[in-house]
């Protein structure tokens, strides 16, 4: 199946009452002399130079969550298996209601299978509310022990794979305040009606102190999409590159490295692209995301682990120093404070023997 943007004046009202599609425009559905009247001359439209690649990528495997509705899905689904992770650092006050949603989508439907948080070193309740709502919770350091455990969400997403079973694995984040049960069924939609897609990221309009953001968080728009557009120009049509909403089936998850911290999610996208082309990725708006905001200097140590993921497949033979020096004002003087933002990457979990020998796949 394949599926391009509909132009908004034929698209049906889509979920939470926005989307990004429709002010995102590349080209494609909606560019003839009908689209041109549309628009507000000299403002819209594209105006520079997209990469054509880009631009007919973003045509085709753009959808938006209401194009999934839950009865097709089901029809479609047949005897796959769903595995939906959510990566947990002290986030008792949201995940108890993102585990209560994924068990009503899976009574009410059967779309998913299984519903498993990875606790990463919580100090708080996250592991207790999170079973109490429902949710397999394992920590981080119990699963594959021999092989001990690094820092950062990486960790847990690579360790993830090793205690779900399901053929098609959804990542979402556990800081949620918005999440609802069609961030789900979006992005299974492409996943189970098309069987060349492999990997689907979510994007979303993300709300920063009462200001829309139409593109992607801090991060992305100051140093990931710059970052991608000049060294990856083909890749400029992803809308959130670093969205920590994606999902992906599991012969592909368990074929590809994953980084130990905040690189996870763009070196997950460059592998999948270099291994099965541009067209394996499809992205879906979601509508909106909020969550909880991290401080500067936390979205630096953020955007120093993707710049070093991002650059070590640029020119994996250089050395590049794993350590990010900030600085901080303490009793009055200023003091460095150094960070490791660089860790060794975990290998694809099927080189793991410890994972080939684990139970098998969940059955449909």
């Amino acid at each position: 199946m394949r599926y391009a943007v509909v132009p908004a004046i034929l698209r049906p009202a889509p979920l939470a009452g926005r989307s990004g599609c429709e002010r995102i425009h590349f080209g494609g559905a909606g560019d003839g002399a009908a689209g041109r009247a549309r628009r507000p001359r000299g403002r819209g439209g594209y105006r520079g130079r997209v990469h054509p690649v880009a631009r007919e990528w973003f045509g085709r495997r753009t959808s938006v969550a209401a194009d999934w509705p839950e009865e097709v899905l089901v029809a479609r689904k047949g005897a796959t298996t769903v595995s939906v992770v959510l990566p947990a650092l002290d986030e008792e006050l949201t995940v108890g209601g993102i585990v209560a949603a994924l068990v009503d989508l899976r009574d009410r439907t059967g779309l998913v299978d299984e519903i498993v948080v990875i606790d990463s070193g919580s100090a708080d309740r996250t592991g207790e509310v999170a079973a109490g709502a429902g949710a397999e919770v394992y920590h981080r350091d119990e699963i594959l022990p021999a092989h001990g455990s690094r820092p950062g969400k990486g960790e847990v997403l690579w360790k993830s794979l090793a205690v779900t079973r399901g053929e098609v694995v959804v990542y979402v984040d556990a800081d949620l305040t918005s999440f609802d049960r069609h961030y789900v069924t979006g992005l299974l939609g492409p996943l189970l009606t098309d069987d060349s897609v492999a990997m689907v990221k979510a994007f979303y309009d993300r709300p920063l102190l009462d200001l829309a953001a139409a593109g992607g968080g801090r991060v992305t728009e100051l140093m990931a999409r710059p970052l991608l557009n000049a060294l990856y120009p083909t890749l400029a049509g992803v809308v959130q590159p670093l969205a920590g909403e994606y999902a992906a089936r599991r012969e592909l998850l368990e074929s590809l490295p994953f980084a130990a911290g905040y690189g996870v999610e763009p070196g997950l996208l460059l592998d999948t692209v270099a291994a099965r082309g541009l067209d394996a990725v499809a992205q879906v708006d979601l509508g909106h995301r909020t969550h909880g905001h991290q401080d500067t200097a936390a979205l630096g140590r953020m955007a120093a682990e993707i710049l070093h993921t991002v650059l070590a497949r640029v020119d994996p033979a250089r050395t590049r120093w794993a350590t990010l020096t900030q600085f901080h004002r303490d009793h009055g003087v200023i003091a460095p404070h150094d960070h490791t933002v660089a860790w060794p990457e975990r290998p694809p979990m099927s080189t793991i023997p410890d994972y080939a020998a684990r139970t098998p796949r969940l059955c449909g």
